[in-house]
């Protein structure tokens, strides 16, 4: 039997490992063990319950819920069903959740707690194909099935319903439809990426080939499973070595559960590795590679970087530190991964190179195209939006870059975010802010100066840090008068080396972050500058007339 699909990977790797420990997660305060044998009972519980409540191959079956081992045993449980997965993130609001259930007919879904019931109760009416909801958590909920129970309906199901598990199973195919996953998007509505069986699993197993995962891997997972980021390299990719996967217990309590895990590999995004640094230069210089190697601890053998670009002096801090910071590139169309650097060839100036069985090209106006199993069949009820992404099978990615004469992949910009200044002198903004992001003074900071005859910037600065530069006390530093001035000079000093109409000559000092509260930040924490230059229109406008 081979494994052609996710289900039959899962089915034959729980029947290899048994007694061995698959999953980690805290209860009561403490990190308790689910083996493969337990975690495959609860998985095929979950799926005979969907199948005897109606569910049928092809059927739409969403998640709102944070990360949890539920999640986990639901995933598989749909895909067991030969249904649908229909991940929604977690921060969506009710009228964000509607848009997205409604767009992809879902059938049933799966909540975590109260306050994820609340907005699908919510519009629960305004949902004409809803059938169910199963509810996680242990609270009062009129119209919602508790896991429990439904998970006891599948361990009572008659022999006809294991039979038909069993069936779907074996009917499953590579190229059967896997999951819609709704892109957070910059602007606009989202879009529904689908991706297939094949383009899951071998995704997985192409990462699995060039990296040293195996039994003794321990993997600590707390990116958000509602994005194909942690779905495929945590997920799937630990499903296909036959790795231990421990869930934080919250974003929040990462760097408490590294001290607790001790993992050998985790997977994070630029934001996170840069804050752990940040919050370490504000001592001595000289003992700051052993502090950071203590956050992550002894076992750590490689971090991977994903999402967004990593910038530079980041990736070299980690570096001097011992500490492999490894960064590769994908997106939610392409499963996600299409580059990766290795551990025995990298440049961590760039993505790395594609991995086994993907193809990666530069098209006429330097986007990057790629090929292969990875890449999605299509949007969901979107041919047209599909037609302009897939050009003869070459997924389109809207990302600038180039390939180096070793075939590494360096990305250089968003083709819809290059800014054309007055003069018709062109600047790729991401690459400015990766440079003023290695500044420990700036935290988060967004180029601007489309249309304008200089470059601008928005600056949150890192409170802490800039307290001790200017040499003042922590709780004055946002009234201190010269703060502007201050943090321009940095700046100017550190585009040094860009060209003339590259450097920003004038900035707006915010100390609130960027959010997503605010609708600044997309779920995955990307920037949204549109939304975030709105915000800021009258003091841009101000700037600009000075």
């Amino acid at each position: 039997m081979s494994a052609g699909t996710l289900p039959t990977l899962f089915r034959m790797q729980a029947e290899r490992f048994g007694p061995r420990v698959v999953l980690r997660r805290k209860q009561y305060g403490l990190y308790g063990d689910i083996t493969w044998t337990e975690h495959r009972a609860n998985v095929e519980a979950c799926a005979k319950a969907l199948i005897a409540s109606g569910v049928e191959p092809g059927d739409r079956v969403a998640i709102l819920s944070e990360n949890r081992v539920e999640w986990l045993i639901a995933d598989m449980a749909i895909l067991s069903a030969g249904a649908v997965n229909v991940p929604l993130h977690a921060p969506l609001s009710a009228a964000q959740a509607q848009y997205q259930l409604d767009n992809a007919g879902v059938k049933w879904i799966f909540v975590s707690n109260n306050s994820q019931y609340g907005k699908i109760d919510e519009v629960r009416l305004k949902l004409p194909d809803l059938r169910g909801i199963i509810r996680f958590d242990k609270f009062e909920a009129q119209h919602a099935i508790p896991w429990r129970g439904f998970l006891q309906r599948g361990r009572l199901a008659d022999a006809a319903t294991t039979t038909e598990l069993n069936r779907r199973l074996a009917r499953l195919t590579p190229d059967d439809l896997a999951t819609i996953i709704y892109t957070s998007g910059t602007t606009g509505n989202p879009k529904g990426v689908m991706l297939t069986q094949r383009n899951l699993l071998s995704n997985a197993q192409a990462v699995a080939q060039i990296a040293s995962f195996g039994l003794h891997s321990v993997f600590l997972s707390w990116l958000p499973y509602s994005h194909i980021y942690a779905r495929t390299v945590d997920i799937y990719l630990s499903l296909a070595v036959g790795a231990t996967l421990c869930l934080a217990e919250s974003p929040e309590t990462v760097v408490a559960n590294l001290a607790e895990i001790r993992p050998t590999n985790m997977s994070g995004v630029p934001r996170f590795y840069e804050k752990v640094l940040s919050s370490l230069q504000s001592g001595c210089a000289d003992d700051l590679p052993a502090r950071l190697r203590a956050v992550f601890g002894p076992n750590i053998d490689m971090l991977s970087s994903g999402g967004a670009p990593l910038p530079l002096a980041v990736a070299q801090a980690y570096k001097n530190a011992g500490i492999l910071l490894l960064q590769g590139y994908g997106l939610t169309e392409s499963s996600p991964v299409i580059t990766f650097n290795r551990k025995e060839a990298f440049k961590i100036e760039s993505v790395g190179k594609p991995i086994p069985d993907v193809e990666v090209r530069i098209g006429n106006d330097g986007e990057v195209l790629t090929h292969g199993p990875h890449v999605m069949p299509g949007y969901w009820k979107l041919p047209e939006e599909t037609a302009l992404s897939l050009v003869g099978d070459w997924l389109h990615t809207g990302d600038l870059g180039r390939l180096d004469d070793d075939g590494f992949l360096h990305i250089t910009g968003r083709k819809k975010e290059l800014l054309v200044l007055s003069n018709g002198k062109k600047v790729v903004p991401s690459q400015i802010e990766g440079i003023l992001l290695a500044d420990p003074c700036i935290d988060q900071v967004v180029v601007c100066g489309e249309g304008r005859n200089f470059l601008g910037a928005i600056v949150v600065p890192h409170g802490n840090n800039l307290a001790q530069a200017m040499g003042v006390d922590p709780s004055d530093v946002e009234a201190h008068a010269g703060v502007g001035e201050f943090l321009t000079a940095r700046i100017r000093q550190a585009l040094t080396k860009v060209a003339a109409w590259e450097v920003v000559r004038k900035i707006i000092v915010r100390f609130e972050p960027f959010s997503i509260a605010r609708d600044e930040l997309t779920v995955s924490l990307k920037l949204r500058r549109n939304i975030i230059l709105a915000n800021h229109r009258d003091g841009l406008e101000a700037m600009y007339r000075e």
